[in-house]
């Protein structure tokens, strides 16, 4: 499962999400500007406030990383 931890205004946020799509990969988006739950969620996860966050099959990935979130795909 892949969950994206974004805000409305974060432009790497969008990036990630578009290029999960171009993947074909599905995700649950959580708005962590307007969700508590969601944000307290990501910041016990990742350990700091930046977004995105994604959290694929439990490995967390902070930023945009291309590379990594194929490792995490196993692409």
């Amino acid at each position: 499962m892949v969950k994206v931890y974004s805000t409305s205004s974060c432009p790497w946020c969008v990036k990630a999400k578009n290029y999960l799509k171009s993947l074909n990969v599905e995700f649950e988006e959580y708005n962590v500007q307007d969700d508590m739950e969601a944000r307290e969620e990501m910041i016990s996860k990742s350990k700091q406030m930046g977004v995105p966050v994604l959290d694929i099959n439990g490995k967390i990935i902070v930023g945009f990383d291309k590379p990594a979130i194929d490792e995490a795909l196993n692409l």
